[in-house]
């Protein structure tokens, strides 16, 4: 079994809970990394899980025009400067059937700030994805972070749930 982790980041936040997520992943089983445009559309019949996060920004998946607002607000270069997972997610074809999957945000702890991770979840059921978990989100205290301490912590354990109980649906279904 193996896992795919996709994540976008623009602060270096959600790359780092996708890091703690896939050391998580790592505990049972094989999985990679990557930064969503690097991260190929097609997917291959040996990846059983996928696990894609980014940044809420104005209360859902980035944009563009969010993207660049981030560059400019920053007044530094961002990890993700390319594609967003919006853009990512509309570029899937061909899921191989069965394949499961989860989503995860970073956002500003606040309860109208919406949240990419369950824009996200929608998008990867309607793309057909066997949806593994429910939206997560993982707070960082203002816009460019940092993380709110134990963030990491939490998303590895979240990460090693996953991973167990996609192990172990897979070994039901396999008998």
């Amino acid at each position: 079994m193996r896992a795919l982790v996709v994540y976008e980041s623009m602060f270096g936040n959600t790359q780092a809970i996708a890091e703690a997520i896939a050391d998580g992943l790592g505990t049972r089983v094989e999985v990679d990394v990557m930064e969503v445009g690097t991260a190929p559309t097609a997917l291959t019949d040996d990846i059983s899980l996928l696990v894609v996060g980014g940044p809420t920004h104005a209360f859902g998946l980035t944009r563009p025009t969010t993207r660049r607002d981030a560059v400019d607000r920053s007044g530094r270069g961002v990890v993700s400067a390319g594609i967003g997972l919006r853009e990512w997610l509309d570029g899937i074809h061909d899921v191989p059937p069965g394949t499961a999957a989860a989503a995860f945000d970073t956002r500003v702890d606040k309860r109208w700030a919406g949240s990419a991770a369950r824009a996200a979840h929608k998008r990867l059921r309607r793309l057909g994805f066997r949806l593994a978990a429910p939206p997560q989100s993982f707070s960082v205290a203002d816009v460019t972070g940092p993380l709110v301490a134990g963030e990491q912590v939490r998303a590895r354990q979240w990460a090693e749930r996953l991973a167990a109980g996609t192990v172990e649906r897979q070994t039901s279904v396999g008998r």
